[in-house]
């Protein structure tokens, strides 16, 4: 494996990961005033761990993914347990929303019996301004062969890769999409210290149909639509 000290480059990119429409308040549904509302939300809120200290100054949509410190599974670059979080985002819209869309079957499908959504469900596509010195990219040559970094079930190489580069400074990984039927790229994001803009500097608008062999989504934002059919490890493009 080349050394990591070689290998650390630049990176200035506008990521893109996407929310479910949500993130607005869901517990004002459940209450009679806002003055109850906002007491439940402080109540909720109190509950939960502090956000890190060097994540604070950060829109909570960027540090979620680092609140919890304790996580029920493992991810491509990030282990389960008590482990650092990661920030997973992608160059394009669209790559995101593959992510996102083969992380919600993943969902269904573990719960045997549970219907797909019959409606259209609403979501958010938010843009990080990630700038940091310190980003290693899987897909440059001398990586691209250097372990099973795409495998799309085993991610051991890539959670030992994670380790050593946390312990080595690095700050963001750059790997291709395993789940996006384009190969476009993805970047982990390892430190809160990447994001170079507190809040997301774009949004989009997006809706998406699930149905078992076919899933459609349409963005309001540039008026594009996309189908997907599903295979057993990724989403292709469907005319």
């Amino acid at each position: 494996m080349p050394p990591f000290d070689a290998s650390l480059r630049p990176l200035k990119a506008g990521l893109w990961r996407i929310i479910e429409g949500q993130f607005r308040s869901s517990t004002i549904r459940i209450v009679d005033t806002f003055e109850e509302h906002d007491m439940l939300e402080a109540l909720l809120e109190a509950s939960k761990p502090p956000v890190p200290e060097e994540c604070r100054h950060l829109d909570y949509q960027f540090w979620s993914p680092f609140r919890y410190g304790c996580y029920p599974r493992d991810s491509r670059f990030r282990r389960r347990g008590r482990t650092p979080g990661v920030w997973y985002g992608s160059e394009a819209p669209i790559t995101a929303l593959c992510e996102m869309i083969w992380g919600m079957l993943r969902f269904f499908r573990a719960s045997e019996g549970t219907p797909l959504p019959r409606r259209a469900i609403e979501y958010t596509a938010v843009q990080a301004d990630i700038q940091t010195p310190l980003m290693l990219d899987l897909t440059a040559p001398d990586w691209a062969g250097a372990g099973r970094w795409t495998d799309p079930d085993d991610y051991s190489d890539c959670l030992s890769l994670a380790d050593d580069l946390r312990a080595a400074g690095g700050e963001a990984i750059r790997y291709a999409s395993v789940r996006a039927p384009d190969g476009a790229a993805n970047v982990a994001v390892l430190t809160c210290r990447a994001f170079a803009t507190p809040r997301p500097i774009a949004l989009q608008t997006w809706h998406v149909i699930y149905a078992e062999a076919l899933i459609r989504a349409s963005c309001e934002t540039d008026k594009s639509r996309h189908s997907f059919a599903i295979s057993n490890t990724s989403l292709a493009f469907k005319s």
